[in-house]
């Protein structure tokens, strides 16, 4: 299917389901009963899912297939969203020019810091990167450029929106004053109630999920070419592939590219979702989260960075809304002082604390399953697989003979 063995076409269809049904999956719990709270099926939430996995797919290609870990991919997220923002100011809401410029732009940048970048490796390449991010943040933050050219280029610490003395010149009446594409406005959303359910779908997620489909398919196809390979390659041994007289770096050089390009998409989405850039998202903790989604998830694995950012998005917009009047509703059937030392007990770990819980069960992950998610996932399955052949080893013993 699309050129994909079955293994890969598996994958395909196991991310397509998990994006197109996200509302039905996301929403297990009836809206009105106690295990709400980590009901996660709301249109920003779903959104943000879907946007940093295409960021977490982009990354994995580079970290994932060449062993570069960068620092500094941030920096890249943040073009992208200033890129598009600037599309909405000059054009119009039409998301689609955004997008286009999001990406372009963002292949120039990480062409020029990959280029520089490059000529070195390991942690002195990680270092470089954070360093070009660091950069391009102090001068966001700072307006550097603006002030230099006399107009406001990323607004400083206000950040870059849309205002009505803006040019927009392909924008008229008859269309929406948000973002949309060719009239369909990106926020706009169907509620559909069932019983005691609730399930929200939002155009602009099923957009932006669209995308990601895309994106995965693309980085089947990267993982499966020769030039993926090549790449896999370069993780094992550059040094013996240098000393074959093969030059690498056009490789990695284009991995870096098309790793750039995939943040600075991720970019345009969250700007399309909400038509605001700030210099917050080039920050360095930014890169470190989209480094920790691909660990946890599994680096060098298809799927395992979705995996990654799903999981830690849900644990930062769900884990971090429980408050003390949550935990004294959830432990109120207990006894006034124990119901008190139980709320004492989980509260370090939930609301302000939530990261905690996450760094908690991250070291988990990396000293039980080195692989991520997905090795955890694949010692399920060994299991279930040796289960079912002792069983049928065991029926076949009692079958008698002939």
């Amino acid at each position: 299917m699309f050129g994909l063995n079955k293994r890969d076409a598996g994958l395909l269809l196991v991310v397509a389901g998990l994006a197109l049904f996200a509302p039905f999956l996301l929403n297990p719990f009836p809206t009105d009963s106690a295990m709400a709270q980590f009901n996660a099926g709301y249109p920003d939430l779903m959104q943000r899912f879907v946007i940093f996995g295409v960021f977490a797919v982009g990354f994995n290609l580079l970290f994932g297939l060449t062993g570069y870990l960068s620092f500094g991919h941030a920096a890249f997220l943040g073009i992208g969203s200033y890129s598009a923002v600037w599309m909405f100011k000059l054009l119009g809401y039409n998301i689609l020019p955004g997008m286009i410029l999001s990406v372009v732009v963002s292949a120039v940048f990480a062409l020029m810091i990959g280029y520089i970048s490059l000529r070195r490796s390991g942690i002195y390449f990680s270092i470089l990167t954070l360093a070009f991010a660091q950069m391009l943040f102090a001068i966001a933050y700072s307006d550097l450029i603006g002030r230099f050219f006399g107009t406001p280029i990323t607004n400083g610490e206000t950040g870059l929106q849309v205002y009505t003395s803006d040019p927009q010149f392909f924008h008229s009446e008859n269309l929406p004053d948000i973002p949309h594409i060719f009239g369909q406005k990106m926020q706009s959303t169907y509620t559909l109630d069932v019983g005691a359910w609730s399930f929200d779908f939002n155009f602009g997620y099923y957009f932006c999920a669209l995308i990601l489909i895309a994106a995965f398919y693309l980085a089947i196809r990267i993982f499966r070419s020769p030039f993926g390979l090549m790449l896999r390659a370069v993780k094992s041994n550059q040094q013996r592939m240098n000393y074959t007289g093969l030059n690498t770096r056009p490789y990695t050089l284009a991995v870096f590219v098309i790793s750039g390009m995939y943040a600075g998409l991720a970019g345009g989405l969250m700007a399309s979702m909400d038509p605001l850039a700030g210099a917050e998202r080039m920050q360095w903790t930014a890169s470190g989260e989209v480094v920790l989604m691909t660990i946890l998830g599994g680096a060098g694995t298809l799927i395992g960075p979705i995996l990654g950012a799903g999981f830690i998005k849900y644990f930062e917009n769900i884990f971090a809304k429980i408050n003390d009047n949550v935990l004294h509703s959830w432990f109120s059937f207990m006894p006034d002082g124990l119901e008190n030392l139980m709320v004492a007990l989980v509260h370090p770990f939930v609301g302000k604390g939530w990261h905690l819980t996450l760094g908690l069960l991250f070291m988990l992950v990396v000293i039980f399953l080195p692989g991520g998610l997905v090795e955890g996932g694949q010692r399920i399955a060994q299991r279930l697989r040796g289960k079912k052949a002792a069983e049928k080893a065991t029926d076949t013993s009692k079958t008698p003979a002939e």
